[in-house]
């Protein structure tokens, strides 16, 4: 099993992953970290609950907007005669649900003690 020494709003952590998949959770992280400079940049003095908590929530919005579009794309593919996007590449609304749902973990991942 991998593990992988992160910094996440100036916090060290240890995570744990499968053996190869290091790269892909430091990927995530920087993810992370991107998401919690846009909240210290709004200003405020947040404790690192609370700021993982609106990191989680713009997490969670990116993935709602994700299935938003991914229901769209579904219903003019299915309405109209025009190809969507979807159509064109039947593997891209495969991707678009695995992007959200990985989202939605990392979300509820943050909002556990």
């Amino acid at each position: 099993m991998g593990q992988v020494n992160i910094r996440v709003n100036g916090y060290n952590h240890t995570i744990g992953c499968k053996d190869g998949e290091e790269q892909h959770v430091q990927d995530l992280i920087a993810q992370l970290e991107e998401k919690v400079r846009v909240i210290r940049s709004m200003g405020g003095q947040f404790s690192e609950s609370r700021m993982l908590l609106h990191v989680a929530l713009l997490f969670a919005d990116e993935a709602n907007d994700l299935r938003m579009d991914l229901a769209r794309m579904r219903s003019q593919g299915a309405v109209g005669g025009t190809p969507a996007p979807a159509a064109a590449d039947p593997r891209l609304a495969e991707r678009l649900t695995r992007m959200a749902e990985r989202i939605e973990g990392i979300a509820t991942a943050i909002q556990q003690p």
